[in-house]
C-alpha cells in the first residue's frame, strides 16, 4: 500500500491589514530569541531588531548632563532597534521596559534575509515604520506642547492599546505612579493629583487592575486611530 506523502508545513497567512510578525516567527522558528524583562529593567541588545510580543516600552535619549527625554512609548505589535539594518553601530537610545515584557530578538543578518524573501513581511514592517514616524511625531508634540496631565492621559490610553483593534485594551497591571511621572516628565504628586481626578471624573477605576475607560479620550487630542 502506498505510503501518504507527508503535508508540507503551510506558510503563515499574510493577508491584508491583520498579517502579525509573530505568523512569520511561528513558521521560522529559528528567527530569534525570547527576552522576557521587568519593569524598568533596560532592554536594548545591540546588533538586531526588537519585536515586542507582550508588555509595554519606552524608549528615552539621556544627554550628557544626565537630563532624561522620552522619545516614544511602545507595546505589543512594535519593533524597535531598527537602526542597526540601515548600518547603525550603536544604539542612540535607551529601550526600558514600563511593564512586564516578552520581547523576540531578531538577529540583523536574520532580519536583513526575511525582509528579501518574506514580502509580506517586508509589507508589514514598512507599514510599522510609516505609522511608527507618525507615533513619535505626535509624542514630540505631547511632550513639546501638553500639559502633564493630557500627558498622562495619553500616556494611560497608549499603555492600554487604545486604537489597536488587534489587541484587548482596557485593562492595566497596577503601574506605579514613579514609573508614570517618569514617563511624562512630571513628579509624583502630580500623577498623584491626576489620577485621583481621573478616578473622580469616572475615566480610571481601581479594580484587580487599572481599568482605562473610553472616556478618557475626552482629555487628549490625538484619535489613536
Amino acid at each position: 500500500m502506498p505510503r501518504a506523502a507527508a503535508k508540507k508545513a503551510p506558510s503563515p497567512s499574510h493577508e491584508g491589514a491583520h498579517v502579525r510578525f509573530t505568523d512569520f516567527c511561528g513558521y521560522r522558528r529559528s528567527c530569534g530569541k525570547i527576552k522576557k524583562s521587568w519593569r524598568a529593567e533596560t532592554i536594548y541588545s545591540q546588533g538586531g531588531v526588537h519585536y515586542i510580543q507582550k508588555g509595554a516600552v519606552q524608549l528615552s535619549v539621556i544627554n550628557e548632563n544626565g537630563k532624561e527625554a522620552v522619545a516614544g512609548l511602545l507595546g505589543p505589535g512594535d519593533f524597535f532597534g531598527e537602526g542597526c539594518l540601515a548600518g547603525q553601530p550603536v544604539c542612540m537610545g535607551t529601550a526600558t521596559a514600563v511593564l512586564p515584557t516578552s520581547i523576540l530578538f531578531i538577529k540583523k543578518n536574520e532580519m536583513m534575509r526575511a525582509l528579501h524573501v518574506e514580502h509580506a513581511l517586508s509589507d508589514l514592517f514598512i507599514s510599522h515604520m510609516l505609522s511608527r514616524n507618525i507615533r513619535i511625531e505626535e509624542d514630540l508634540v505631547d511632550q513639546l506642547f501638553n500639559s502633564s496631565e493630557k500627558r498622562l492621559a495619553r500616556a494611560l490610553l497608549l499603555l492600554a492599546r487604545y486604537g489597536k483593534d488587534d489587541q484587548p485594551h482596557g485593562v492595566l497591571p497596577l503601574v506605579s505612579q514613579e514609573t508614570l511621572a517618569e514617563m511624562i516628565g512630571t513628579t509624583r504628586s502630580r500623577v498623584k493629583f491626576f489620577m485621583n481626578k481621573f478616578r473622580k471624573l469616572g475615566f480610571i477605576e481601581y479594580n484587580g487592575g487599572l481599568h482605562i475607560n473610553t472616556s478618557l479620550l475626552s482629555m487628549t487630542r490625538f484619535s489613536f486611530v
